[in-house]
């Protein structure tokens, strides 16, 4: 069962880069929820299903709120995770891996391409470096990007911070190139 303590949003524009003003700002939008981890303090627990229906539950509540903080269609995505210290990484990766990606991509629309993740072990406060990348093109350089959140509380030992993050933009100052030939 899902227990959430907390959950937060987080909504930036990007009006300018170096003198580069985009026809509208790029919006950037993350969802955090701070939520029990039900294996925090166990060795070995094999099957972490319940941690799976976490990420799906979380994608499916938390999505389509995020989406709607978006000036334009989502065209980027990521998703991280960090495990409080009486956890392991692999409780992270069981929220954010194997069921996370479908209700994410059903609140955009669609997806082709993966979804850039991190996951880590670190205190209450440490932030995460969340990967973005283009939804439908793996290789679209303009969108390989990253934003940084934190939550100061989160994750507390017991707990994981999962963290879903969309944009409606690239980096402005793209000069990186396109796809390699193929």
């Amino acid at each position: 069962m899902l227990h959430i303590r907390k959950l937060a949003t987080w909504r930036e524009e990007i009006h300018g880069e170096l003198g580069t003003v985009p026809e509208r700002p790029v919006v950037r939008a993350v969802a955090l929820a701070a939520i029990r981890n039900p294996f925090a303090g166990q060795a070995a627990v094999e099957d972490l299903t319940p941690l799976w229906a976490a990420g799906a539950e979380l994608g499916e509540r938390l999505m389509p709120g995020l989406v709607a903080l978006l000036s334009g269609p989502a065209v980027s995505y990521g998703k991280a995770a960090v495990v409080g210290v009486a956890g392991e990484v692999e409780h992270g990766g069981a929220c954010v891996h194997p069921r996370l990606g479908k209700p994410m991509r059903a609140a955009l629309g669609g997806g082709q391409a993966l979804i850039g993740s991190v996951v880590k072990v670190a205190a209450a406060g440490t932030p995460v470096d969340i990967p973005l990348g283009h939804k439908d093109d793996p290789w679209s350089f303009a969108h390989f990007d990253a934003i940084t959140v934190a939550m100061a509380d989160a994750p507390r030992p017991d707990e994981i911070l999962v963290a879903m993050a969309i944009a409606d933009g690239g980096r402005l100052r793209n000069r990186c190139g396109g796809a390699p030939a193929r």
